[in-house]
């Protein structure tokens, strides 16, 4: 998880979509599991080191829809020219909070963890798996 190694996924993305984004309007969208999940971990450290209230994943997750973004468009200007027009746009889903869903979060967020490590767990996170490794899923 470094901006280097999404740097050069997004431009592996868009140079693969090149000639799509050359010659329409697209809109593209994003996943940001990995970006959220570590922007989660973070604010945990803070808020243990400082006792700051936490910032809440709604607003971890606008952050990393705006980095994300900022980076798509720096690449697509970069390989295509800047005289295209880009934006980044946020979005905000309003749920009912009392939806079933809640009850069997599937959205995973954050790193990779063992078997081992994610049956560790004593922060009352909830973990299920993701292929080989088992991911923190989105609780809130």
């Amino acid at each position: 998880m470094t901006a280097e190694i999404q740097r050069k996924n997004i431009a592996t993305c868009v140079s693969s979509m090149a000639s799509v984004l050359k010659n329409n309007k697209i809109t593209l969208v994003h996943g940001n599991g990995p970006q959220v999940g570590y922007l989660a971990l973070q604010d945990a450290e803070y808020r243990k080191a400082t006792g700051a209230e936490p910032m809440g994943l709604d607003v971890l997750d606008a952050e990393t829809e705006g980095m994300i973004g900022y980076l798509i468009e720096q690449e697509i200007c970069g390989q295509l020219g800047r005289d295209r027009g880009v934006v980044t746009v946020l979005s905000q889903i309003i749920v009912d909070a009392n939806d079933p869903a809640f009850q069997d979060p599937t959205k995973f967020i954050g790193p990779i963890y063992t078997e081992e490590e994610a049956k560790m767990n004593s922060t009352g996170k909830t973990f299920k798996k993701d292929g080989n490794f088992w991911r923190q899923v989105n609780s809130q």
